[in-house]
């Protein structure tokens, strides 16, 4: 009898969650054979779905009401088990914290949420705190969410600017004095896929900007704005981290959080496959079965499939993917360590009812997937 299968996916996004994908899967997989043992480990990089991923792997929910990143409240979670806390900003201030009415605001748009999400973190006792930094709808190099936390950050006549990453133009000082102190007693890892830095070509506003809205010279305004709150920061005792990668992450929160609280920056997928316990889990498997909803070449640049590809071959174990689509010759697919790729627009070719009924074809590549690999 063939050794269990790992059933590991990142989200179908716009259409399921990545423990829906593994379920899908799992159900074709057990309705072709009922007789193999069927593991699920849904997987993130540290975007949207990584709390999700965490309370899928068992961690508790603490549901938490922040202000979204236009000015509306988001609902966002934290996830708790033990010392451990996941937060997750694309939730809290996030394109996917918006309403579908709100209007991208480049310009105004803030990560106060994120910090709101932090303080629940800090407030529920732990210890290490995970902050998923990805899909942001703010670029404002994480003034919101330091001042949120404590941080002052002031114009030439000592008020407070306005929230965004647009007044950050008029900043003259940043006093870091009055953040949480709790904050120099937790371990804060951050977990993403990005490795730009702060500004320039390759920066925050520029790289990101024109997703969230931002026009060429909003763009400019928004380089220029985070160069000086850089700056500031440094002028405060910051750390001067704005060149290193991922201080560009999420619209500058990446440097936010390495400059004034002292947090680290590691692979979103590293962090995830060890918060989901991957490797205890694929111990003894047969198979893995990732997967996301567009095997692309981004997918092969710090995304979640390519992790768990390269983490199933650490252990000896063949890796097959799943996906809508697959845009990738199969020559690149198998160099990332895919032994095989099954999409559902092989099964279904209206893109509109691939993603209605996600589901039930993922469960139909579920049993092609067993007929061919066990």
């Amino acid at each position: 009898m063939p050794g269990p299968v790992l059933i590991a996916p990142d989200k179908f996004k716009g259409s399921l969650t990545a423990p829906e994908v593994a379920e899908a899967v799992a159900a074709g997989i057990r309705a072709e054979r009922p007789d193999v043992e069927v593991r699920r480990a849904p997987m993130a990089d540290g975007g949207d779905g990584t709390v999700e991923v965490a309370l899928a792997a068992g961690f508790s929910r603490i549901p938490v009401r922040v202000s979204g990143p236009v000015g509306g409240p988001a609902d966002t979670a934290v996830a708790v088990d033990g010392d451990t806390a996941v937060v997750e900003l694309a939730s809290a201030s996030g394109l996917s914290a918006m309403d579908p009415d709100d209007e991208l605001e480049p310009l105004s748009a803030s990560s106060d949420g994120t910090g709101e999400a932090v303080l629940a973190a800090l407030d529920a006792g732990v210890r290490r705190i995970v902050l998923g930094v990805g899909g942001s709808a703010c670029t404002d190099g994480g003034a919101g969410m330091l001042t949120v936390l404590g941080a002052r950050v002031l114009d030439e006549r000592g008020y407070p600017i306005a929230p965004g990453g647009g007044p950050l133009a008029r900043v003259a000082e940043v006093d870091l004095a009055g953040l949480d102190p709790r904050l120099s007693e937790v371990e804060i890892v951050l977990a993403s896929d990005v490795d730009n830095p702060l500004t320039g070509e390759r920066g925050a506003a520029h790289v990101y900007g024109p997703q969230k809205g931002a026009t060429p010279e909003q763009v400019r305004v928004l380089d220029e704005a985070l160069e000086k709150f850089s700056r500031a920061v440094l002028a405060a005792g910051g750390r001067d981290v704005a060149e290193l990668p991922g201080a560009g992450a999420a619209g500058g929160v990446g440097f936010g959080a390495m400059a004034a609280m002292g947090a680290s920056m590691r692979p979103g997928v590293d962090v995830v496959l060890e918060l989901v316990g991957f490797d205890d889990r694929i111990d003894g498997a047969g198979l893995v079965v990732t997967g996301e909803g567009s095997i692309d070449e981004q997918t092969l640049h710090g995304k979640g499939p390519a992790g768990v590809a390269a983490r199933a071959a650490a252990a000896g174990v063949p890796a097959v993917a799943v996906a809508g689509r697959c845009d990738l010759a199969e020559e690149r697919w198998a160099e990332a360590g895919f032994k095989s790729v099954h999409t559902l627009a092989a099964l279904e070719k209206d893109p509109q009812r691939c993603m209605t009924e996600a589901a039930s074809l993922l469960e139909t590549l579920g049993r092609d997937i067993a007929k061919l690999h066990l």
